[in-house]
């Protein structure tokens, strides 16, 4: 009985190491996928969500002066047409 024992706990911790190994592999090629990723997208010259919210806040604010130097434009012409 007692070697039925000694077998399955080195069943067991044959099972245990197996998995801890498994899950380094997966933090691997986790690890690695998720460089090859970044590389991808540094390479296409994409944009980060901060950058792409600045410059959109920058063209609201440029449409907003161009509008208002718009709408001062048209009552100086008003103004001279009198």
């Amino acid at each position: 009985m007692q070697t039925r024992n000694k077998i399955m706990d080195d069943i067991s911790q044959l099972m245990t190491n197996a998995m801890g190994v498994a899950q380094g592999a997966k933090d691997e090629a986790e690890t690695a996928m998720k460089s090859l990723m970044d590389r991808w997208l540094a390479d296409r010259d994409f944009v980060t969500r901060e950058e792409f919210d600045a410059v959109r806040a920058m063209a609201q604010k440029a449409r907003e002066e161009n509008e208002a130097l718009s709408a001062r434009l048209d009552a100086l012409e008003a103004t001279s047409k009198d």
